[in-house]
């Protein structure tokens, strides 16, 4: 029976909602609605998106709770759900814009990436520079904007990160560094003017 107390381990309510528990089901969605619901908006920039993106990830963790292994969080593993529903929806959409930033229409020339004028520090403070700054990462492409949000923005580890997104540390860290040069040199060229 499940435990009605604050001390229930996610690994208690998983096992009863695996043997079929509504309840423990029902605690699990309510315990990561709102972290499943920040990060997809983090990565889809939309309410709307977001709040889909957050249905299909609990549809999803519903259907396949019973092959999640407990090698990692399970927030972890809901991150990575999050994380190709929201590369399936941008995909799918119409209008999506797929960019690169691989040194194509001069992105990101590693060679010429600008330091930081402005500190991460003063950006948070300032209203009007955290809206540049949001400006700024919605023009990332969902693959690099998903690895600097769960890098920089969730604090996750470079192999978690990798994991959740199926690459490899040094392909999270090479996103990574161009996710930022890019972040870096939109800033610099708004700010700077």
């Amino acid at each position: 029976m499940i435990d009605t107390s604050n001390n229930i381990t996610d690994e208690q309510l998983i096992e009863e909602a695996i043997e079929g528990s509504k309840l423990a089901l029902a605690k699990l969605v309510k315990k990561y609605e709102q972290t499943v619901y920040n990060f997809a908006f983090k990565i889809c920039r939309n309410k709307e998106r977001a709040e889909h993106t957050m249905q299909e990830t609990f549809l999803s963790m519903i259907k396949s709770l019973n092959q999640f292994s407990g090698k990692s969080k399970l927030s972890t593993w809901l991150y990575t759900i999050v994380s190709n529903h929201c590369l399936m929806l941008a995909r799918s959409q119409k209008k999506y814009d797929y960019t690169t930033l691989e040194n194509e229409e001069g992105l990101i020339d590693d060679k010429n990436v600008a330091d930081w004028k402005f500190s991460p520090e003063k950006i948070a403070e300032n209203s009007e520079l955290k809206k540049v700054l949001d400006e700024a990462i919605e023009k990332l492409p969902h693959e690099y904007r998903v690895v600097f949000m769960l890098r920089d923005v969730e604090g996750l580890s470079t192999q978690e990160t990798g994991d959740i997104v199926n690459l490899s540390v040094p392909a999270v860290k090479s996103r990574l560094h161009r996710a930022r040069a890019f972040l870096r040199n939109e800033l610099n060229n708004t700010l700077g003017k």
